[in-house]
């Protein structure tokens, strides 16, 4: 059992963790492939959005809303057909639309009272504004990808989030959805991490590369990582 006295501060993945996002991009592509006349199943949408943007995130930055127009490309590249610019831009517009997920708030606001909360999130700094709006908590820190100029499972944002957190890696407990993008390099970094695997189309996976960790602590909410903090 995960001894929650040894934490001072919680820092969150953003979205997949405590936005449904899965529901955002499938609803999105969903539309696209359907205009071009293209029926994959919603884990195949995944399989691809993961592998799609890993590959937009390589290489030299570029903000969070090029790589999601980028995705909307790579899927036309793959599947042989060109997205209008409509199309290609839709993806970014409408992730400030992104809901959280039902238990997302009223977790938070239950472990605000013992723990600070920041962020930690591969997105633009005017997007995640739109999203900061549903989630009913105002954050010590926000660190995202375009501060850092680079994306999760680089360390560089976490090297950035330590800097501003001023706290021992010890004392922060990182929670995030994906094990690729930060369980993995959160404890390489020496902070004790919690796997949200939340359901999805790819279960055990979601929207991203498929990897391998060991999280401190494994659940399937964030109700229920509230309740093992309260116990």
């Amino acid at each position: 059992m995960l001894d929650f006295t040894r934490f001072e501060i919680l820092t969150f993945d953003c979205y997949g963790t405590l936005i449904n996002w899965e529901d955002g991009i499938l609803g999105c592509l969903r539309n696209i492939l359907k205009s071009h006349h293209m029926n994959l199943h919603d884990a195949a949408i995944l399989e691809l959005y993961g592998e799609f943007e890993a590959k937009a995130e390589s290489g030299a930055y570029r903000r969070y809303r090029e790589v999601l127009n980028s995705v909307v490309k790579q899927f036309g590249e793959r599947l042989g057909f060109t997205p209008s610019d409509e199309q290609v831009r839709s993806l970014a517009e409408s992730l400030p639309k992104w809901k959280p997920w039902p238990d997302t708030v009223s977790a938070l606001q239950e472990l605000q009272r013992c723990f600070r909360l920041a962020i930690i999130s591969n997105v633009d700094d005017d997007l995640f504004a739109g999203t900061q709006a549903q989630l009913g908590v105002k954050f010590g820190q926000v660190i995202t990808a375009q501060q850092a100029r680079a994306y999760k499972p680089s360390f560089k944002i976490f090297e950035m989030a330590l800097g501003r957190i001023q706290v021992p890696a010890h004392r922060i407990l990182h929670v995030g959805q994906s094990l690729y993008h930060d369980v993995i390099p959160a404890q390489s970094l020496g902070l004790s991490t919690v796997w949200v695997n939340r359901p999805s189309a790819r279960s055990g996976i979601g929207a991203v590369k498929a990897a391998e960790g060991n999280p401190d602590l494994q659940v399937s909410s964030l109700k229920e990582l509230a309740a093992a903090a309260r116990a």
